[in-house]
């Protein structure tokens, strides 16, 4: 049995949203053999907008039920059955969450018509529920309404069926008995029993329906084949949409482990539900090293600008955190544009010079540094810190040049490498194959792939076997990070 299901909400967002109208039809297989629909008063205002959008208004659910008074409706009509929907994961995420409300754990197997729609009717120009009723004549009335929709999606649900339908009987042999028993008895008529009266369903519509249910957490366009093709090596993957766009970039140790961790949530918000649905191919490159993984995914995410990475966009650091060292000795920091210090290289590079400065205020405040000497205080005399006893006189003379500059070193090394030039050799994309990652003199100057032929004794043999990447704060943070963990790559020191 198959109980149909389209809900109508105050908006997209589960944790924070109600429901302000449900519709359910119980399915045999066949035909509906029951229904239930119903306004609900959500106990908020409903937005403007999603009146609008349903024509649901506030003073259409004033004197509707509360979801806790039909809770038991809907748990009886839909008890042993299969919860189906047009983007089954958006309807179903809010009823769990309007039951975990009431203490009570809703749990139901679920199938999505959208995935159903696109592996039996292939090609048609769109899977949304309102374009694919129109382009194969399913008449769809009250749209964007609980019983109009849930209405449509039924008629749908029983074309898939017929579609999926076999002259032959029997079982799939791949399936196990429990899972064709489980298929067959769900699609079974009611009130009768697998292998009595009435035609039995083929194994293309068993295998059809267990696919739906097991992967129902998959994205619509993404297979279990494509899934289970995904590699477990470490690399950077690629969501793409239907145009082929890269939407998302990720790294993992394990492709194929992280993708499935991906498609295992549950999302809530309408923009995740969005971001899920319109990924429609994955593609991979491998790395074999987790920092070079690390790094080119940062490279990508800035060269590519997909639109679901938020973080380490920024491709261009213009500012930055320097260091000179004056006549009486003390070294100081600073901050500037790095257009201003083109014969200097920064320590760190950020994003821009209000960011900078505030970078620069905590290094000042955490280890004890003078506001003058960092530029962040602007006087003849004394900086304010010596003025509240925070400041141990650098700024007038009085603290030796020696044991400030240990201090500004302590800062320093806070967000700089622990040595100045290095390679990071770790492993290959294949066993006879090592990865190299160079920085020299502090700065990120690439990554690249040698042979176990490959021998060098001298810094200039492994920068000239890398390729150039930017130098940039995330990268400079990537790679501290990583050496600070317990990785098993081998790092080579040069003076």
């Amino acid at each position: 049995m198959y109980a149909i299901i389209d809900l109508e909400t105050t908006g997209g967002q589960p944790a924070q949203d109600r429901i302000t109208e449900i519709a359910i039809y119980i399915h045999d297989g066949e035909k509906v053999v029951d229904e239930f629909s119903t306004l609900l008063n959500p106990g908020r205002n409903i937005p403007f907008f999603i009146t609008q959008l349903t024509g649901i208004s506030d003073d259409m659910v004033r004197n509707a039920p509360k979801f806790h008074e039909v809770a038991r409706k809907i748990v009886e009509i839909t008890e042993g059955c299969v919860f189906v929907a047009h983007n089954v994961r958006f309807d179903y995420s809010f009823l769990k969450k309007e039951f975990a409300d009431l203490g009570y754990n809703y749990s139901r197997k679920t199938l999505c018509t959208v995935r159903l729609s696109r592996s039996l009717m292939p090609g048609q120009p769109s899977y949304s529920l309102g374009k694919l009723c129109q382009n194969i004549g399913i008449p769809l009335q009250d749209r964007h309404r609980a019983t109009g929709d849930a209405a449509a999606t039924a008629i749908l649900f029983g074309r898939l069926l017929a579609i999926s339908q076999q002259p032959e009987a029997g079982t799939d042999p791949e399936l196990s008995p429990a899972d064709a028993l489980a298929a067959v008895d769900a699609a079974a008529p009611a009130g009768r029993k697998p292998g009595t009266a009435g035609k039995q369903p083929s194994p293309r519509k068993i295998k059809a329906v267990q696919e739906a249910i097991k992967t129902a957490l998959l994205p619509p366009n993404i297979t279990p084949e494509k899934v289970a093709s995904l590699p477990q090596e470490a690399g950077v993957y690629y969501f793409h949409d239907e145009q082929g766009e890269v939407i998302y970039v990720g790294k993992s140790i394990n492709i194929y482990k992280r993708i499935q961790q991906h498609f295992a949530v549950d999302y809530k918000s309408r923009k995740s539900i969005e971001f899920k649905n319109s990924i429609s191919d994955i593609t991979w490159e491998l790395t074999g090293s987790e920092l070079v993984a690390l790094l080119y995914e940062s490279h990508e995410i800035k060269r590519l600008k997909p639109l679901y990475n938020r973080a380490q966009r920024r491709s261009v650091f213009p500012a930055g955190i320097f260091l000179r060292t004056d006549e009486q000795g003390y070294k100081r920091l600073y901050y500037g544009r790095a257009d201003d210090h083109a014969e200097s290289h920064p320590l760190i590079a950020l994003g821009n010079q209000y960011k900078a400065k505030g970078f620069l205020f905590h290094k000042v405040a955490k280890f004890n540094l003078c506001q003058k000497l960092c530029d962040l205080y602007k006087t003849q005399g004394a900086c304010f810190d010596y003025q509240v006893h925070r400041c141990k006189g650098a700024c007038l003379g009085l603290e030796p040049a020696e044991e400030y500059n240990k201090r500004v070193e302590e800062a320093i090394e806070s967000f700089t490498y622990e040595h100045g030039s290095f390679v990071v050799i770790g492993q290959g994309r294949r066993p006879d194959e090592k990865s190299l990652v160079v920085v020299e003199n502090g700065r990120y100057m690439g990554f690249g792939y040698v042979d176990e032929a490959f021998t060098a004794r001298r810094f200039p043999d492994f920068r000239d076997a890398i390729t150039r990447y930017n130098d940039n704060k995330d990268v400079q943070q990537i790679i501290r990070q990583y050496l600070r963990t317990s990785h098993k790559d081998k790092v080579k020191v040069f003076s």
